[in-house]
């Protein structure tokens, strides 16, 4: 089953919900100190943490292309990897949270969690189960040490 919406997609699908959210829902406004700067630095970590993802898969000769995970020629599991089996979404989140803050409404976090299940549920699960074909026991170890998310 080729995937029919790129995970870019269904952020930029998400934070227009979000934009809407916020711009006709009356209520769950907040604002603190440093609620700005705060959403740009989770902007600053994205950023850094998606260009390591993508460096590494490029210096392993592997795909980055998330519509056809079968195509991995190669498991990676350093550096970024270390800490989070799928650092381009754990990119996503953040600029959705980012972008949340940005907004100032509470009910923005609902959305960044609905695009958590939809990642899991449409996504990550299908490229588990590409990778768990093509690296078998490899993956399966990776997985028990490394988590999913953060």
């Amino acid at each position: 089953m080729k995937l029919k919406i790129i995970p870019p997609l269904v952020m930029l699908i998400f934070a227009a919900l979000m934009y809407l959210l916020d711009r006709f829902l009356p209520v769950g406004e907040f604002d603190f100190f440093g609620r700005k700067q705060l959403a740009v630095a989770l902007l600053a970590i994205a950023v850094v943490i998606s260009f390591m993802a993508i460096y590494q898969f490029r210096k392993a000769k592997t795909t980055t292309n998330p519509s056809e995970p079968e195509k991995a020629s190669q498991l990676v599991t350093t550096g970024i990897f270390n800490y989070t089996r799928n650092p381009m979404y754990l990119s996503l989140l953040l600029i959705l949270l980012a972008f949340g803050l940005k907004l100032g409404n509470a009910f923005n976090t609902l959305l960044a969690a609905g695009f958590v299940y939809y990642m899991n549920h449409f996504q990550i699960k299908r490229e588990e189960a590409a990778l768990l074909k093509l690296f078998g026991k490899d993956y399966q170890l990776y997985q028990k040490a490394v988590r999913r998310w953060f």
